[in-house]
């Protein structure tokens, strides 16, 4: 990955040694405030008491010091009261030291004096394993919640009930929930309560068809195995021969009965093989379509991965696989690739068909508007092609943007700042749960932050949630504005899409201008990569090991240290901010020397260098927005766009208007600006094409 962390800085946090951290939790200094008039910054104006329940800095001190002392199993120097607001926490890392020794009666009275809190279901999470290994049975029901998710505990809670004797309707109820509740294998600690379900018949031949028959969906041919045990003879033989259809197409399946189930496991086995080999399962299907009696949703769910996997990587025999699609398989990652595969051949014509194929509600997205209008533009059908800019347009997006450059409108952006009273924003900056998350981001301890987040939010408003994000940003927890917003506990908010300055902080600013100058890199590009990897968390580390705010792999860092002329300490520098954006800033110079164009410099600092010399080679000279389009990782084609608009959005937020997309594909750092408005009249409409909805 040429020391780069995929798109969009996941797992930020994951895996940082505890001892090295650089979050302070403070109000961030004031940054620059953006010349649009419905802009004002972010200041979340607390009562003294309730600034005071966040930004005391003894009581953080007192509660690290307790947390390092329990961490340590050793006793605090200044134990904390019993009242204090991480009291509990403290008390649960030093009971998780020794879990294996603790006490059912210990553990249980932990559980009633924090009955509730998110502390309580952290220490559950870990308690009951250790009551489940000991076979407590009756200290692993009293400590059961209902709220525990987790399949091997619900198992483990079965067996609680059965080696109690309760083995009722429910629980016979509850057991088969769990065995129907998906195609894969379940836990090993399933193994035993399923056992029990089968010899007290809980497991009728129907109902371990339905796991097969699951199980088959999922190509999963060892839980189809599983899953026959206690069928009938000839069933456990015919379910034996589905799974050895699912690994492996065999030609016994010609002599299956025709049933759905027959037609079901066929095409899953076939459509496993297109995975691995379009050409061999396209080869095979006529002959189990004919025996069997495939239907078009059948002969679809091979044709669909045979075409997905071939054009995935533009084959040769893209375009006929997925015309050979039923249209009843065509979902919009197809539709998509249909587009896709047409532009990278240059057929403007198939791919402007393609997207009139879509169905209306995707192709009126502003990508495909946008593209709508392009080839439309191709074409010479200006005037149609106008219309369409112009509604993509009004979108504060890469697509909306790249539009409004093509018509020389202005850039949409209708920005909204979140208004509350003193009362409303000390209510909630008072509140225990967010107390206890800011303190402990503090100290550190992020994943316990996130419950105690998780929690507090569980209860607030729409408006007390925008609040929260808000202190938590003015604290240093910047992510809370992507992770706090828009989705939230599974509810979809798209009006707070428009709270840009919490959904896109900005911290460290003088040093990214610095560093940007020093370069001759613009400087919004390096925050919209700062956003795009760690949302400002100086110490965010992934799984590949990619440290810091702009995820500078330490092997890349040394080699930018040493030319840069600068001290090299090791992979921990990399968490100082100021010396990540020096570095991250420079790599970001270096691909842009190499590769000429922002957008493919922006391309290989997600993917690396190996994939984008193969798609520029095989689409040399091709116009930056189709290229961008055709990139073939989903990851690195979204993360493009991503940084692109993002740019945008930090020009807005450092300086009130934006370069041109136009020109920042192309790294022309120019001195015409773009204003932005926010869109009063209505999108324009746009009627179907007759052969809208139809591929042929």
């Amino acid at each position: 990955m040429d020391g780069r962390l995929p798109a969009g800085g996941a797992g930020a946090g994951a895996g940082v040694p505890r001892r090295r951290r650089f979050i302070r939790l403070r109000y961030s200094s004031v940054m620059h405030i953006p010349r649009f008039g419905l802009v004002a910054t972010l200041l979340v104006a607390l009562s003294p008491a309730a600034c005071q329940a966040q930004i005391d800095t003894p009581a953080v001190a007192r509660a690290r010091a307790a947390m390092d002392a329990a961490d340590a199993g050793q006793a605090p120097a200044s134990p904390l009261p019993s009242a204090d607001a991480l009291a509990g926490w403290v008390e649960y890392a030093g009971l998780r030291r020794g879990l294996d020794t603790l006490s059912a009666a210990d553990g249980q009275a932990f559980l009633i004096r924090h009955a509730g809190e998110p502390v309580a279901d952290a220490f559950r999470e870990e308690w009951l394993p250790v009551l489940a290994r000991r076979e407590d049975w009756p200290a692993f029901r009293a400590a059961w919640s209902s709220a525990v998710r987790a399949a091997s505990l619900r198992c483990a809670e079965l067996n609680a009930r059965q080696a109690l004797g309760i083995t009722d309707a429910a629980w016979t109820a509850d057991a088969q929930a769990l065995w129907r509740s998906t195609g894969r294998s379940l836990p090993d600690a399933c193994d035993a309560p399923m056992a029990v379900l089968a010899a007290r018949g809980g497991l009728p031949p129907a109902l371990r068809w339905e796991r097969i028959e699951k199980a088959a969906a999922e190509w999963q041919p060892g839980v189809m195995r599983a899953a026959a045990r206690g069928l009938p003879a000839d069933e456990f033989a015919l379910a034996n021969d589905y799974a050895a259809f699912v690994e492996s197409p065999h030609d016994r399946a010609l002599g299956w009965p025709k049933t759905a189930r027959s037609r079901l496991v066929a095409s899953q086995g076939l459509a496993r093989l297109a995975k691995a080999n379009p050409g061999a399962a396209e080869a095979r299907l006529p002959k189990f379509a004919e025996a069997l009696g495939f239907d078009d949703a059948d002969r679809g769910r091979v044709l669909y991965q045979a075409a997905l996997w071939t054009v995935a990587s533009y084959g040769p025999e893209s375009a006929r696989r997925l015309a050979a699609v039923p249209d009843v398989a065509y979902d919009d990652k197809l539709h998509e690739w249909q587009v896709r595969e047409a532009l990278a051949r240059s057929d403007w014509a198939a791919a402007l068909k393609a997207i009139r194929a879509m169905p209306d509600a995707q192709r009126r997205d502003s990508r495909w508007r946008y593209f709508e209008a392009r080839l439309l533009e191709q074409a010479g059908d200006r005037n149609a092609a106008r219309d369409l800019y112009r509604d993509a347009a009004t979108k504060a997006d890469f697509h909306g943007f790249l539009a409004a450059d093509r018509i020389g409108a202005p850039y949409a952006l209708c920005p909204v700042e979140p208004a509350a009273t003193p009362a409303a924003k000390a209510t909630v900056a008072n509140d225990p749960a967010l107390v206890r998350a800011m303190l402990l981001y503090r100290i550190d301890r992020t994943a316990w932050a996130e419950r105690e987040w998780k929690d507090a939010l569980s209860r607030f408003t729409p408006a007390q949630r925008r609040i929260a994000v808000g202190i938590a940003q003015d604290n240093g927890w910047f992510d809370r504005g992507v992770f706090g917003l828009v989705n939230v506990g599974g509810k979809n908010f798209p009006e707070e899409l428009q709270y840009y300055t919490l959904r896109f902080p900005l911290h460290h600013d003088t040093a990214i201008r610095r560093e940007a100058a020093k370069q001759n890199v613009d400087p919004t590009w390096v925050a919209a990569e700062i956003r795009a990897e760690s949302v400002f968390n100086p110490q965010a580390r992934s799984h590949a090991d990619a440290r810091g705010l702009m995820q500078v792999l330490p092997s890349t860092g040394a080699g930018l240290a040493r030319r840069l002329g600068l001290p090299w300490t090791g992979g921990d520098g990399l968490y100082e901010p100021e010396f990540n954006i020096a570095l991250g800033t420079a790599y970001l110079r270096e691909l842009e020397d190499r590769y000429g164009m922002t957008y493919v410099a922006i391309a290989a600092y997600n993917a690396g260098p190996a994939p984008v010399a193969r798609w520029q080679t095989q689409r040399p000279n091709m116009d930056a927005d189709f290229w961008i389009e055709t990139i073939s990782y989903k990851e690195t084609r979204d993360y493009v766009a991503r940084i692109l608009a993002f740019s945008v959005i930090y020009d807005w937020r450092l300086n009130g208007s934006a370069l041109p997309v136009t020109d920042r594909l192309a790294g022309r750092l120019v001195d015409t600006r773009k204003a932005f408005v926010c869109p009063t009249a209505a999108p324009v409409a746009v009627p179907a094409t007759p052969s809208a909805g139809s591929r042929r």
